[in-house]
């Protein structure tokens, strides 16, 4: 059912976006997250509030950019988490859809649930999903929960999931030195995605220090201010163990 009027919590709106998806997009980044990462660099997009707008206005705003997008761009949405707000972003790219713009969503996957009624609002929004970004942040549960705070078995299983349906994804890993290194969690990792028939893509993320200083601006302690970035041997030894070939 068509709701152009739902209304949806945004943090920031990017017109450029480079790395969030084939080609230039633009990406929207919703606010709210359950999880807590510790590495996290956008603590700011935590709490559910943020600037309102409605699906189509929003739309509406982002069409004027098309002409950036040429033939391999479209729409990114983002976090926070936008799994927290599936009824809007549905209607978000239900609208994109219609007039053929290709649409990702990237995300944790955290809300994930297989409830029958959850499951129901999340294929209405597989549908309409060209491309899902899926941040892998650790394989160990424990580990996992210790570093996010939840855990990870459902997020799994929404990988399962898109793999199941044939919906195309990329995989995502944070590199946080002595955190999210660990070599024999890699490789449980490659092993998991190995499973995945879908998986177009998989990139390391080297950890940076933006969070740091964002998080002195909100009066947070971040656990990790004390980690350097990894070095390029870092992240090497973990392309060479998920066998991302550049």
């Amino acid at each position: 059912m068509e709701n152009k009027d739902i209304a949806g919590h945004i943090h920031t709106l990017e017109t450029f976006g480079l790395v969030d998806g084939p080609g230039v997009r633009f990406v929207v980044f919703m606010k709210g997250c359950h999880m807590r990462c510790k590495f996290c660099h956008n603590p700011d997009t935590w709490s559910g509030e943020g600037k309102e707008w409605t699906a189509g206005n929003l739309y509406a705003h982002i069409r004027k950019y098309r002409p950036y997008w040429k033939n391999n761009g479209g729409i990114t949405v983002s976090g926070g988490e936008p799994l927290l707000q599936m009824g809007f972003v549905t209607e978000l790219f239900r609208m994109a859809k219609n007039e053929g713009v290709h649409t990702a969503l990237d995300t944790a996957g955290e809300p994930f649930s297989d409830d029958m009624d959850y499951l129901e609002k999340f294929d209405r929004l597989m549908e309409l999903t060209d491309l899902f970004i899926l941040d892998l942040k650790m394989m160990d549960s424990a580990g996992h929960r210790s570093l996010t705070g939840v855990d990870n078995g459902n997020i799994l299983k929404m990988a399962q999931y898109l793999s199941d349906h044939g919906k195309k994804m990329w995989i995502r890993h944070v590199l946080v030195p002595g955190v999210t290194d660990d070599e024999n969690d890699l490789d449980t990792m490659y092993e998991f995605i190995s499973t995945l028939k879908t998986v177009e893509r998989v990139e390391i993320l080297p950890f940076h220090t933006l969070g740091v200083m964002k998080g002195r601006e909100l009066g947070m302690d971040y656990p990790l201010e004390s980690i350097l970035p990894p070095t390029e041997e870092q992240v090497r030894k973990a392309e060479e163990i998920l066998h991302i070939s550049k």
